[in-house]
């Protein structure tokens, strides 16, 4: 077997571990309850709380992988890691502060359908298939204010106290971003490892493809948790 299909072989199974445990990822049983005893503002506990959740986030962070694969330039990351801070910080405190309920599947397949999008995109699929490139900014600003409408119902999930609310969504928010900070810091120290030798450009294909069937079964998982809870 060809090393290539080996890679693709392995990526593939990797996805289906993730896509395994689509329904694992949220809260853990000391977390929710903490979550629901709490009363009062608890900035730190919250803020650790927010980077716990976002460095097991897994499917916020294939979409970012998805979205600094082919950058090469530390500005170019800093400002679409912006773009996606701004959308899903300003959903997270709005849908909480507002008490704004969304579908918990229904917003986790538009997040898995993220990871598709950002997959189909590193591919060229837009225009290949299109003719025309969407504006990537844009769409990273508008899948970022998914992903803060999915944090905002993991966190409506739980009926803990009202005192100290924006306090403690503030430290939780922060927290997504330290989380978000360390675990990309991770894999832009690996992606550019990997850049320096030419099996990144020939695999390349490869990862943004397992990229897209991550998502696609993400999407399944939580489509199919939908039919079944209503």
């Amino acid at each position: 077997m060809k090393i290539k299909n080996i890679l693709a072989f392995v990526l593939v199974v990797l996805v289906s571990v993730f896509s395994g445990v689509a329904y694992a990822h949220g809260v853990d049983g000391e977390t929710q309850k903490f979550l629901t005893n709490n009363e009062g503002a608890a900035f730190i506990p919250f803020l650790y709380i927010g980077a716990k959740h976002m460095i097991t986030g897994y499917d916020h962070l294939l979409f970012l992988v998805g979205v600094i694969f082919f950058l090469y330039k530390p500005k170019e990351v800093l400002i679409y890691v912006s773009f996606f801070t701004i959308g899903h910080s300003a959903t997270l405190l709005l849908g909480v502060m507002a008490d704004i309920h969304v579908n918990a599947f229904l917003i986790d397949a538009i997040i898995a359908l993220s990871i598709v999008y950002k997959g189909f995109d590193n591919l060229g699929g837009f225009e290949k298939f299109f003719g025309k490139q969407p504006n990537t900014k844009v769409a990273v600003l508008i899948f970022g204010l998914f992903h803060g409408f999915g944090l905002a119902t993991k966190l409506q999930e739980f009926q803990f106290s009202k005192e100290g609310l924006f306090t403690n969504l503030i430290g939780f928010n922060i927290g997504v971003e330290i989380g978000q900070f360390l675990a990309l810091l991770f894999v832009i120290i690996v992606i550019n490892v990997w850049r320096r030798y030419p099996s990144y450009h020939k695999f390349s294909t490869v990862t943004n493809t397992a990229l897209m069937v991550a998502g696609f079964l993400l999407i399944g998982f939580q489509l199919t948790g939908y039919f079944v809870s209503v």
